[in-house]
């Protein structure tokens, strides 16, 4: 029997490499949380951690890559690099998931402050934009 992380895990890094979160729905379980460095309380449900799911590799999956990982039964911890403009940014993900391989808790963690100020300013953006395709005018 495959553990979480092994159901899971390379479902993600297909994810990311492909940058197509059309699977992502069924990636996230219903009581996910989300987990910002730049909102001060957890994002929780399936649709809004899809949404910031999508927002962050929108923003982010260009020039991501994932450098190193530590992957235990339910959980997984992935160093990443990306940049956004002349902007470097490192980073940490740890995704745990549940028996099924669904996504239930993604805490990201971003350095330097100029990253992650600009990741706040385009995922800002990337929010605003993809609500406004969702809800009806």
């Amino acid at each position: 029997m495959s553990t979480p992380a092994a159901l899971g895990l390379p479902r993600w890094h297909a994810l990311a490499k492909s940058r197509d979160t059309s699977a992502l729905g069924e990636m996230i379980a219903q009581d996910a949380v989300f987990r910002s460095p730049a909102v001060h309380t957890p994002q929780a449900g399936h649709d809004v951690v899809a949404l910031y799911l999508t927002g962050a590799v929108n923003v982010l999956g260009e020039h991501l890559e994932y450098l190193d990982e530590w992957v235990r039964e339910r959980d997984a911890i992935l160093e990443f690099r990306t940049r956004i403009g002349d902007v470097e940014i490192s980073g940490i993900d740890r995704i745990t998931w549940d028996e099924a391989g669904r996504i239930v808790d993604f805490t990201v963690l971003i350095r330097p402050l100029k990253a992650l100020n600009t990741v706040i300013e385009k995922m800002g953006e990337e929010l605003t934009r993809l609500v406004a395709e969702v809800t009806p005018d």
